[in-house]
């Protein structure tokens, strides 16, 4: 399999992410068979598969090559034996060839020939210097940063694109790449404009359709402009459609045109040293005159002996005879004739130096040219004036586009025999040969001819001619011919390179919508592309002036030459290990300079230009980013990121935050089913609400098990995870571990999620609603033990009770509250969690409420007035309400649900039997009890016996009691996995529920005794959990009363007990604590302040 067909493979998939081709790693399955033979390498034969031998390596090295996919590929494909052809075709132009003369061919082009002469005269030899000199100066620092990323390694076909596109990534790749892709096409509009400009004004002149009379010349050549471009470019467009081929073949034609055109213009300076060509130029006053409106320069002529009066007389006199009213200022001045071209030893230079802007319309008048002022007439001007006004940012941008085409070389990368030698070297000395052809010209046009002429943009004065043609020797045909092919030729470059670049950027499917122009001909021809770039060359033509469309296109250059210094000093400034150019002069503070003028110059031509180019490059990067394919290309943009990320995380780790800056910075802990999906997505929708993409989420899952066996299942369950993420709109990091046992895990992600100082402050966890139901006590456990850690760690916890009864993102609440029941201060949480749910949409219009309670002892009216201020100095609107508790006996039901709490907890402990045994004993507990309550239904005994409420499961009217099954340790729980379920059920009637609630403290009765054979007493309850009971029960009714139909309920979270022994009291006293209430977030502080009073 040879190397062309390796590389022109399709991009291969690693771990899911698309990868580019490469010749040094990936291999075909045929190569691999010749990777390994013998048993020398024995040792290393498992990992032959994925990395090759250093021999197989150096051979790929040796025949790597990169044809570029373009023209001559294309072309070869119509052929039968194209393939062939492919095959033995190897890259021979060299840097003079393939580099250096397409640079000069592109740079040098339709402004130097049809404004360049204009320029210097309008903006004085001085400026004009200045202003070449800029842009000279940019072009050269932007090679010099584009010789640096072409070096640093092999460059595919693909030029600037390319190269801006891997360094900076997609999003900037793509930005730019299509504003350099407007750009030239723009670029082809231009110069089809200069190609029907020099075709009407200078060839044949008669070929108008449009004639413009009584002032309206101007306004006829924009509509001329107009048909005959329209024409043309469909003309080039079928031209490129048929055969590229044949615009490569006249390639070289239009290169000996504009080389011809150079040394002629420098053969007619040297010339006029010596013998200036005789180019007459007529002045009234002061005033240069149109040459189409007389035929001698003068007044009257002697004929026969009689003074006859000229065509001259006739413009500004209203008959011909002698003694004719006549225009004041053609009376009072006279008419003189002076050579436009005075040559270089004339002197006119200093005349020339310096500036000479003005508005619309303004006359084209010689410096130092006696001329008496006087009142013009109504008679029409015959003089040359400014088409339009004209000022210094106005000719940067109409001069720009002349010093463009410097990345014609590293669009043929492809091509080159070594790219790497020959685009720096190629491009730089095209960019320097150029920049003194500029340089020069300034100079000797400032010296060798007339201002006035100079002015004159569309040689009015002598006689129709091209300016810079009447300089050139032998002919100025030479120069008109030369410069008419050239614009074509460049012209027709344009439509065949622009619709190639976009092809590239829609197959590298970063922009989605661009995706059908990546589709063509068979033989890989971008039709379609071509089609839209005709259409964006039409507007250009519609534009029909070169003076407006010139800006237009110096804004995508600049911008494009702006990202290539970007993406070389962004690289040299990271030090990327991969950052190894072979081209040696480079130095970022070049590169910012260079980027620093690109970015001025853009202001200084069109601010407005300027501004709408930014806006469509950031529409572009901003659609990309979020629309656009995921492309993974090593940029330098990550780089930049990665080191941000970390200078800040150095900075952030130096001190903890201050209040002021405190915000949750959540750890949310998913449970996942038998299918590694995320069993409580609400819970990721609880979290978008409360952070709204600010701060940092870190979603962890734990998996049990080994890594090495689990490894799928961990890939599989994170994929799961961040698409739950994704349709939940939750912005944040995915982190699944694989653990031995889940509590281990989620003490590991509790310790070790975050880095530096992006860590969690913050867990948020769903109450495990089926706690009793659990066939061992392992998920509680766990539970308490989250908690217990969370604390240990000073970190603020979150439990979301009923979660998947918590509102989605799309639903909206249109009233309502959000209570917050602060019983005890720990920090601030409380008041702050609401008002971030506020900043939600979901949670937009619900009013806060808080409440505290106030023992018998406290000041309920003072606490009102106190906490009414405290919010009013923490900038929070919330309605107050002191709930008094008074001091009441314990009632019944608080002993009820002690007893039956700790006669559970009793039975859990003395279950330690082996499964026979505890099946049987938990058998005849289960008949028992249902006899003793079928005793209780028929007798209707009404003796004042307590009927022993045992659990409310649902608003169902049932009640049930479930026995989960303990092990001793987490081992003997693992091995028992396959246990089954022990539980006791016992059903009670709601009426019977309530009458128990209410009714008064009475002695324990034979009812317990028959439920569970044992007999505990009141008496022998513990106290302490007969206390935290009734606290449980007095603030449950409390709540209830108030909150039963708030959207949620925030709740101080009781911490668990610090002897073990207690913690399924524990589960139970939360579960009474939040009885009857819907959505309830239990929030337990970090042991720090999260809001403050001040500012």
């Amino acid at each position: 399999m040879n190397v062309q067909d390796d590389e022109e493979s399709a991009p291969s998939l690693r771990d899911g992410n698309p990868q580019e081709s490469s010749p040094f790693i990936n291999s075909s399955d045929l190569d691999r068979g010749n990777l390994y033979d013998g048993k020398n390498m024995a040792l290393f034969e498992e990992e032959m598969d994925s990395n090759p031998m250093v021999s197989s390596l150096l051979n790929k090295l040796a025949n790597y090559t990169n044809l570029t996919q373009g023209v001559v590929e294309h072309e070869e494909a119509e052929n039968n034996e194209g393939a062939r052809k492919k095959e033995i075709k190897s890259p021979r132009m060299g840097t003079f060839i393939g580099v250096y003369l397409p640079c000069l061919q592109n740079i040098l082009g339709v402004i130097l020939f049809l404004r360049f002469t204009w320029i210097v005269g309008t903006a004085g030899i001085l400026e004009s210097f200045a202003i070449v000199f800029m842009c000279c100066s940019c072009t050269m620092l932007t090679a010099i940063s584009m010789s640096a990323i072409a070096t640093n390694g092999v460059v595919p076909a693909g030029g600037s694109y390319y190269m801006i596109s891997r360094s900076l990534g997609p999003e900037f790749g793509g930005a730019v790449g299509l504003c350099f892709y407007l750009g030239t096409t723009f670029a082809g509009s231009m110069y089809i404009l200069g190609t029907i400009e020099i075709l009407l004004t200078y060839i044949v002149p008669n070929a108008a359709i449009f004639k413009g009379e009584n002032g309206g010349e101007s306004e006829a050549m924009l509509n001329n402009m107009r048909v005959y471009g329209t024409c043309c470019i469909i003309l080039m467009a079928l031209v490129v459609y048929v055969g590229v081929k044949y615009v490569n073949k006249l390639a070289l034609v239009f290169l000996a045109c504009v080389m011809l055109s150079i040394f002629a213009i420098y053969a007619g300076v040297i010339k006029s040293a010596f013998d200036p060509p005789d180019f007459p130029v007529c002045l009234l006053g002061n005033r240069i005159l149109l040459s189409r409106n007389y035929d001698v320069c003068a007044k009257v002529v002697i004929e026969a002996n009689e003074t006859v009066t000229t065509k001259l007389w006739s413009l500004f006199c209203d008959s011909p005879s002698l003694n004719a009213s006549c225009n004041e200022y053609f009376k009072m001045n006279n008419v003189t004739e002076i050579k436009g071209i005075p040559g270089l030893a004339s002197g006119v230079i200093t005349d020339n130096l310096w500036r000479d802007y003005g508005p619309q319309g303004m006359l084209v008048e010689k410096k130092g040219q006696p001329s008496i002022s006087a009142p013009d007439s109504e008679f029409t001007s015959p003089y040359v004036s400014n088409d339009i006004a004209t000022f210094f940012t106005l000719l940067v941008g109409i001069y720009f586009p002349s010093v463009t085409g410097i990345m014609a070389g590293s669009n043929r990368s492809g091509d080159l025999k070594d790219a790497q030698k020959s685009i720096p070297v190629g491009t730089i000395m095209a960019i320097a040969t150029t920049s003194f052809i500029y340089m020069s010209c300034v100079i000797l046009f400032g010296a060798c001819i007339e201002g006035v002429v100079l002015r004159d943009k569309f040689g009015e004065a002598v006689s129709g001619n091209l300016v810079i043609g009447i300089l050139s020797w032998p002919s100025p045909w030479v120069i008109v011919i030369g410069s008419f092919f050239s614009t074509c030729g460049a012209g027709l470059q344009s439509l065949t390179g622009a619709p190639r670049l976009l092809q590239a950027i829609a197959r590298d499917g970063i922009v989605p919508f661009l995706q059908v122009f990546g589709h063509g001909k068979a033989n890989g021809e971008p039709t379609w592309a071509l089609l839209l770039t005709a259409g964006i060359c039409e507007i250009g033509i519609l534009i029909a002036s070169l003076d407006l469309v010139a800006p237009i296109l110096s804004m995508f250059f600049l911008m494009c030459y702006m990202f290539v210094n970007l993406a070389c000093a962004v690289q040299t400034l990271l030090c990327t290990p991969n950052w190894r150019p072979r081209f040696k002069f480079y130095h970022w503070t070049l590169s910012f300079l260079g980027m620093s003028l690109c970015l001025a110059l853009m202001f200084i031509c069109s601010w407005y230009y300027a501004l709408i180019a930014m806006l469509i490059a950031g529409c572009i990067y901003k659609y990309i980013e979020y629309r656009g394919a995921e492309k993974e290309w090593g940029d330098g943009i990550r780089g930049l990121s990665l080191n941000a990320a970390r200078y800040a995380l150095i900075r952030l780790e130096e001190a903890p935050p201050h209040t002021k800056n405190w915000r949750p910075q959540l750890m949310v802990l998913l449970n996942l089913d038998s299918e590694q999906n995320v069993k409580h997505a609400r819970l990721l929708s609880f979290t978008t609400q409360l952070k709204a993409g600010k701060g940092l989420t870190i979603v962890g899952s734990v998996i049990e098990g080994t890594y090495m066996v689990k490894r799928p299942e961990a890939k599989q369950s994170e994929q799961n995870v961040k698409s739950a993420m994704a349709a939940e709109k939750t912005k944040g990091f995915c982190h699944v571990v694989v653990s031995s046992n889940l509590r281990d895990g989620f003490s590991h992600l509790i310790q070790s999620a975050g880095l530096g100082g992006m860590k969690h402050n913050t867990v948020l966890m769903a109450w495990p609603n089926l706690w009793k139901q659990q066939e061992d006590p392992i998920s509680w456990r766990n539970f308490i033990e989250t908690v217990r850690e969370t604390t240990a760690a000073h970190q603020a916890l979150l439990v979301a009770k009923n979660i998947d009864s918590f509102p989605s993102n799309q639903e909206r609440f249109s009233n309502g509250t959000i209570d917050v029941w602060w019983i005890v201060h720990d920090g601030g949480l409380l008041m702050l969690l609401p008002f971030l749910l506020q900043q939600h949409k979901v949670w937009r219009k619900c009013k806060m409420r808080i409440f505290t309670v106030a023992q018998m002892v406290d000041n309920s009216i003072q606490m009102k007035k106190d906490l009414q201020m405290f919010l009013y100095h923490l900038r929070l609107n919330a309605e107050v309400e002191v709930v008094e508790m008074h001091e009441s006996d314990i009632s019944a039901f608080t002993y009820e649900k002690t007893l039956v709490m700790e006669q559970r907890s009793q039975m859990l402990k003395q279950m330690q039997l082996s499964r026979n045994e505890r099946e049987r004993e938990i058998q005849s507990i289960t008949d028992g009890s249902r006899s003793s309550i079928r005793r209780k239904n028929h007798s209707n005994q009404s003796d004042g016996q307590d009927e022993i409420v045992i659990q409310l499961a649902d608003k169902e009217e049932e009640a049930q009691l479930i026995h989960d099954r303990n092990t001793a340790s987490h081992a003997a729980i693992s091995k028992k996995v396959d246990a089954v379920p022990d539980r006791v059920h016992m059903t009670w009637t709601k009426e019977k529920f309530t009458a128990e609630r209410n009714r008064n403290r009475e002695p324990a009765g034979i009812g317990v005794r028959d439920l569970f054979n044992m007999k505990p007493e009141w008496e022998s309850l513990n106290q302490s959990n007969v206390r935290r009971m009734h606290t449980a029960v007095k603030l449950n009714e409390v709540v209830v009363n108030k909150s039963q139909d708030a959207h949620l309920v925030l709740l101080n979270m009781p911490g668990p007990p610090k002897n073990k022994c207690g913690d399924e009291n524990y589960m139970e006293f939360l579960e009474v604590l939040t009885e009857g209430l819907n959505r309830v977030l239990l929030v337990r502080g970090g042991g720090r302040e999260v809001i403050t009073i001040y500012s």
